[in-house]
């Protein structure tokens, strides 16, 4: 059986409250026999700014440190193994004395079930929008790029190629992993409504059909409760509201939805499927993209 779980979530900006929550469904989703649970991107915070990120995201080496605790207490305590995806805040590395640079690193984060970090891949493709005379978003402002194609994983679920919410707009990623033997790839997101209600389904469907891969997509859902970090008594005077658009969802390589999470449900949902291998060696047999790809006019960049 290859059971997998996606532990879809409404961050807020407390990591102790996200911790408690992303506990419940690791331990739900052991007792249902998923062998990975994949959770959002940010899964630690959802800040109200760039500034109060870089606040918050001093605190997520210890929210890291108490999730890679908690997963084998959790394993221990059913007798069964889970490892976990998650997307998380980083603090800033400085690449260079003479330029200091204190922006986040967004990452995406694969635990195994002993609470050991196998890979930690840094998201390459920043969301940053600057529409004219509309909505200006800058990721890059407050978050450092990563710059290296991440290793496609070997999980008890298969070859798994790691990304990251706005990486999936670039297909040659997606591409280049399942070149190097991915058969699943996570694409964990905060998306907004907006774009989400336009392009998040199909954006999943169309990275399945590109690589014949089963593609996961762990996603944030709701409102976020950006100030409950303050403490008791104080006040912000921040308007800001953050909503994510949810529908967490698993595609097949054939293109098709085989579960996804209520969008009429309760943000903190569980979304479980059993992975079907035989029908993804089927699908690429019958239809060889791979050996049809013409490098000899395109590289072979994937």
């Amino acid at each position: 059986m290859n059971r997998i779980a996606i532990g879809q979530i409404c961050s807020s900006s407390s990591l102790t409250h996200n911790l408690k929550t992303i506990s419940k469904l690791i331990d739900s989703a052991l007792m249902q026999d998923a062998k990975i649970i994949f959770f959002p991107e940010a899964s630690d915070y959802i800040s109200r700014s760039a500034t109060h990120s870089k606040k918050l995201a001093s605190q997520s080496p210890e929210f890291v440190e108490n999730l890679c605790r908690t997963i084998p207490s959790l394993c221990d305590k059913y007798g069964k193994k889970i490892d976990v995806s998650i997307g998380v805040h980083l603090p800033a590395i400085q690449l260079d004395e003479k330029r200091p640079d204190d922006r986040v690193r967004n990452c995406l984060l694969y635990i195994n079930h002993k609470g050991e970090i196998v890979q930690t891949y840094q998201k390459l493709h920043l969301f940053d929008v600057d529409v004219p005379n509309g909505p200006v978003l800058k990721e890059s402002e407050s978050v450092q790029p990563g710059s290296k194609v991440p290793a496609v994983l070997d999980t008890p679920v298969g070859k798994l190629g790691p990304a990251l919410c706005f990486d999936m707009r670039f297909p040659e990623l997606s591409l280049k992993l399942r070149s190097n033997g991915a058969e699943l790839l996570c694409f964990p997101s905060a998306f907004t409504v907006k774009t989400g209600e336009a392009h998040w389904e199909l954006l999943a469907r169309a990275r399945a059909l590109d690589t014949q891969c089963y593609v996961v997509m762990p996603a944030q859902q709701g409102e976020h409760q950006v100030n409950l970090d303050l403490e008791p008594g104080a006040t912000d005077d921040s308007s800001v509201k953050r909503i994510s658009w949810g529908h967490s969802m698993i595609i097949d390589p054939w293109g098709q939805k085989i579960a996804e999470a209520d969008p009429q449900g309760e943000d903190v949902q569980l979304v479980l499927a059993d992975l079907d291998f035989a029908a993804l060696r089927k699908t690429r047999t019958n239809m060889p993209l791979w050996e049809q790809r013409r490098r000899d006019v395109f590289g072979d960049y994937v």
